[in-house]
């Protein structure tokens, strides 16, 4: 995929796309009780999503799926500490993300909530075609690799593997 066309994020143009999400989900009526950030792509949606609709109560959920540019696992995991669902009993919850790709993730965490909440829905900055998961609130929908970024440069620092 690395000569193929990519679309690109930058800084300025994320903090018109969460304007343009919270907009959205404001003019929509929903009234999130509860941002449910999905790590660690969505925590920057979910930051700017609660400050945006006024919402303080962010919880994260770390799920891994992607290792590498178009590589991942075979499913996604949730990876501890999981939320507790005493937090998530009773509330709208809305659950924010980067992007929708094959949307395994996001319905992984939306059938966890769906047991325990009023209600939940989905926001994202971009949704793909191959998406399982049409969420709610989508700010752009894109068939390409897209550059995030949180995630375009390389880390100051790598992340040690750890010996089996």
């Amino acid at each position: 995929m690395s000569g193929a066309e990519r679309e690109t994020l930058t800084w300025d143009l994320f903090g018109t796309a969460s304007r343009e999400l919270a907009e959205q989900i404001a003019d929509s009526g929903y009234r999130p009780d509860i941002i449910l950030s999905v790590a660690r792509g969505g925590l920057f949606v979910a930051g700017a999503l609660g400050y945006a609709l006024s919402v303080k109560n962010l919880h994260v959920m770390n799920v891994e799926f992607y290792t590498g540019v178009g590589e991942r696992l075979p499913l996604p995991v949730m990876l501890p500490p999981v939320p507790n669902v005493v937090d998530l009993s009773g509330a709208t919850v809305l659950v924010a993300d980067d992007v929708a790709d094959t949307g395994a993730t996001l319905k992984l965490v939306r059938d966890f909530c769906g047991e325990h909440v009023a209600d939940v829905r989905c926001a994202v900055v971009y949704e793909k075609p191959q998406s399982e998961v049409r969420c709610e609130y989508v700010w752009r929908h894109t068939p390409l690799w897209i550059n995030f970024p949180w995630s375009t440069l390389p880390p100051v620092v790598q992340a040690e593997v750890l010996d089996a």
